[in-house]
């Protein structure tokens, strides 16, 4: 073998090592932080303006709701009892404020594991992934969604200020390792190489899944 052949040889050789550890890193980073959130899926019937409109409301009551029987939990495990607990109520909740909004619409509800696209929520961002959620599906469900993270309470943000409950954030600092915490509360250039992995990889397993 010449000197060219083995010097291509240990470039693709490098190049795969340098692959499977960035994908080991993508996945065990992606892994703690969607095995630390529960998350809030609401789509609406349709893009019009008066089912967008509709879904807010829906929003609205909902979180009002998750806020007065989760205001104490302290873990992941902890919020998808209390959820299914009350999956009941937060559906009478979301036939209640159809209803008095003028519309039949019926809505479904699961809890289960879906694809979410890259959220930031003042300042803490979650890369696209598969994570836990609760899905609120009002009537054909075909309109745009609106994510939220139900834990930690992220869905509380002060957009405004573009500010986050330092409660929230260190209930999420406390479920996440430092690693993770770093990557979706970090701004640097370091964090968003390793941001912009974890993405790549994420986006490539849910194009996968969807096929």
């Amino acid at each position: 073998m010449n000197f060219f052949k083995r010097f291509s040889l240990l470039i693709i050789l490098f190049l795969c090592y340098t692959f499977v550890c960035a994908f080991s890193y993508a996945n065990a980073v992606s892994s703690n932080i969607s095995n630390s959130v529960f998350r809030l899926h609401i789509i609406a019937n349709s893009d019009s303006e008066e089912d967008q409109d509709l879904k807010i409301l829906v929003r609205d009551n909902i979180l009002k709701y998750m806020k007065e029987i989760s205001s104490d939990v302290s873990s992941k495990e902890e919020a998808i009892i209390i959820m299914n607990e009350h999956l009941d109520e937060f559906k009478a909740i979301a036939c209640e404020t159809i209803k008095n909004a003028g519309f039949n619409y019926d809505v479904n509800l699961k809890i289960g594991e879906f694809d979410f696209p890259t959220k930031t929520y003042g300042d803490i961002s979650l890369p696209a992934g598969m994570y836990d959620a609760l899905r609120i599906e009002i009537g054909n469900a075909s309109g745009r969604n609106w994510w939220c993270v139900m834990f930690p309470t992220l869905c509380f943000v002060d957009v405004s200020s573009g500010n986050l409950d330092e409660n929230s954030k260190e209930i999420l600092e406390s479920n996440l390792d430092e690693e993770g915490f770093n990557l979706v509360s970090n701004d640097n250039l370091s964090v968003n190489f390793k941001f912009k992995l974890v993405e790549f990889f994420e986006n490539i397993k849910i194009s996968l899944a969807n096929k």
